[in-house]
């Protein structure tokens, strides 16, 4: 969840890092800090807050090098302070930046006190800077120090480690945690992210479980799990510097939402040959692996399982596929009981989750065959452990609150619905009906976006609210679920999603006039189930929202105010009906002035448990 720079040039590498850091903001942080070699000793500079207010120091207190190492904290271990940011350093001889978890960190610090050493803060990063720090006392070699340490570690990491003892290397290492190394002309960088390095080369090798890097101006050299030297492949990014500014949107959370036609078109692109599906889009086993799964099991979290949850629906209904799904963080800890011939999904924008990767490795030691990766990133971890794949497509998501990630998930999503349903029974006509709804998709969601201005106006309602509450029904319960969502992390309003037919189980009891009702009304067999629900709302006083198909004919009342949305296909509704959703969170935040792309104690990607 933290962000790692790190550089080593012929040039000064205080602005590249900077600027590294920046394009990490997305991430979440609460603090940032770097440190350089300078004038054979460690310069450091740490700042509470943005990034900006580090800039700033170094402008009124400037430091320059020609390697360095620089850091965003999201605060674990220790409250955020410029104490706890990163770069940690013992008795200036070793600085570290570190993203990840050390779970034997109190063991460490207990040893480390008895042998004098003091500690500056209260975080477990600074047990590995000491450690290191012991380890070249006896061994006098960077390398050899870092690789001792991390015997002692237990827990996940990114490491970037510099010396001014070893003032020519930078030392770079993953566990858990993602790391990748970027190429330049005569110089090397480091970061948790690609999206960092980008103004400075577009050429990067990801670092793999276990490994840890050796860079030197010449070379970079490579050590696996097992210490065994390794070449790692040079991959050429297609992302430019630009791909990640804002444009002329006011937050990058608008410009992702206007940008989800795109998106799903390039999920849908090239993946269809005469207007069907070909299996191999999700890898060459495709086919032979989907011949023999009998089941399909789930993990993912936040609004990865949201969209995993209206899998379930598709899969069952339309394909007659078992399906189950689980949050994560909770199957890997469960002791889980999976089917024969089961296909393990994994869904995650960034492909770094660390209770979803955590998930996969564990339905794996429990005999599961076949795994398959829903995912925005190509390079990243999950992809990699995973015997197929189905890339999203989404372009570079930097708001923390996802929106197209979520709806190519689920275009991706029905896109194996398709795939395995065919195997089972979901007949060629509604395949093939599906497959046109799909092709409709994009401009149906330019449709949806033309409901702005009526939505940002309707949000002037909730901006003054405490609570809110989404209803949806069958596939549209994860649609509520992921509003409720979209609306708490942005706004700060405590928001629920509940299915509507749970109301009178327990929620009914909160409704009154202060406690706006948002409903999702699609145009299916279960309205008039739904139409019960609001009667029940507003027969207690409550105030409803309503996002209803246009061709119902449903108009305002005195507490009932209705959103026609565009009339679409059931099977792809859910898709539909959570761009407005999307929009109303993003108004009412605005309206609250909240920091819509990078909300408080939230992190883009959450690479620690």
């Amino acid at each position: 969840m933290c962000g790692i720079v790190g550089a080593i040039a012929q040039r000064n590498v205080v602005p590249i890092l900077i600027e590294g850091l920046k394009r990490l903001e997305y991430r979440g942080y609460d603090s940032a800090g770097l440190a350089v070699i300078e004038n054979n000793g460690l310069s450091r500079r740490r700042a509470l807050g943005k990034v900006k207010w580090l800039e700033e120091l170094i402008e009124s207190d400037p430091i320059v090098g020609s390697i360095g190492i620089a850091h965003t904290r999201w605060a674990t271990h220790g409250k955020p302070s410029t104490e706890n940011a990163h770069p940690h350093i013992c008795r200036e001889q070793v600085a570290v930046v570190h993203n990840g978890i050390i779970e034997n960190h109190v063991q460490l610090r207990n040893q480390q006190r008895a042998q004098g050493y003091q500690f500056t803060s209260e975080t477990d990063t600074e047990v590995i800077v000491n450690q290191i720090y012991a380890e070249i006392e006896r061994t006098h070699d960077l390398l050899k120090a870092v690789k001792l340490t991390l015997t002692q570690l237990e827990g996940a990491y990114a490491l970037g480690v510099i010396s001014p003892a070893f003032p020519d290397r930078l030392i770079a290492c993953r566990k858990g945690s993602p790391l990748v190394i970027g190429i330049g002309i005569g110089e090397w960088f480091v970061a948790s992210d690609v999206a960092a390095l980008l103004p400075v080369t577009q050429r990067f090798m990801f670092l793999e479980e276990g490994d840890i890097a050796e860079i030197t101006l010449q070379k970079v050299v490579i050590y696996d799990k097992d210490d065994q030297l390794v070449d790692r492949p040079v991959v050429e990014s297609q992302l430019t510097a630009s791909a990640v500014d804002k444009g002329s949107f006011r937050h990058f959370m608008l410009k992702e939402i206007y940008e989800q036609p795109h998106a799903i078109s390039e999920t849908l692109e090239g993946r269809f040959i005469n207007n069907r599906l070909e299996d191999h889009v999700f890898g060459h086993q495709a086919a032979e692996i989907f011949d023999k799964v009998k089941a399909v099991q789930i993990l993912a979290c936040g609004t990865s399982f949201h969209a995993g949850l209206v899998a379930k629906y598709w899969l069952e209904k339309l394909a007659r596929i078992p399906c189950q799904i689980e949050i994560a963080s909770e199957f890997r800890y469960r002791n889980p009981v999976l089917a024969d011939d089961v296909l393990v999904v994994t869904i995650s924008q960034s492909g770094e989750t660390a209770d979803t990767m955590a998930g996969l490795l564990e339905a794996k030691r429990l005999g599961a065959k076949y795994s398959l990766a829903v995912c925005n990133v190509p390079e990243s971890s999950l992809v990699r452990a995973s015997d197929l794949v189905l890339l999203t497509r989404a372009g570079p998501e930097i708001g923390v609150a996802s929106t197209k990630a979520f709806t190519t998930q689920l275009t991706a999503l029905m896109l194996l619905v398709i795939a395995l349903g065919r195997r089972f029974q979901l007949s060629e006509e509604l395949e093939a009906k599906i497959t046109a709804e799909l092709f409709k998709l994009p401009a149906w969601v330019e449709a949806v976006l033309q409901l702005d201005d009526a939505i940002k106006h309707l949000a002037e309602q909730f901006a003054e609210k405490q609570h809110a509450l989404f209803l949806g029904r069958g596939s549209q319960y994860p649609i509520a679920l992921e509003g409720a969502l979209k609306l708490k992390e942005i706004s700060y309003i405590h928001a629920e999603g509940y299915p509507a037919g749970e109301l009178k189980h327990g929620p009914l009891a909160l409704i009154d006039a202060d406690m706006p009702v948002v409903v999702v009304a699609p145009n299916n067999n279960l309205l008039e189930k739904l139409k019960s629900n609001i009667q029940e709302v507003t027969a207690r006083g409550g105030q409803l929202f309503v996002f209803i198909d246009e061709t119902l004919e449903v108009e305002n009342q005195d507490n009932i105010q209705i959103i026609k949305v565009p009339a679409v296909e059931n099977e792809i509704a859910p898709i539909i009906f959570t761009i407005p959703l999307q929009l109303l969170s993003y108004h009412v935040a605005v309206l609250k002035g909240t920091d819509v792309d990078q909300p408080r104690n939230l992190a883009k990607s959450v690479t620690v448990e």
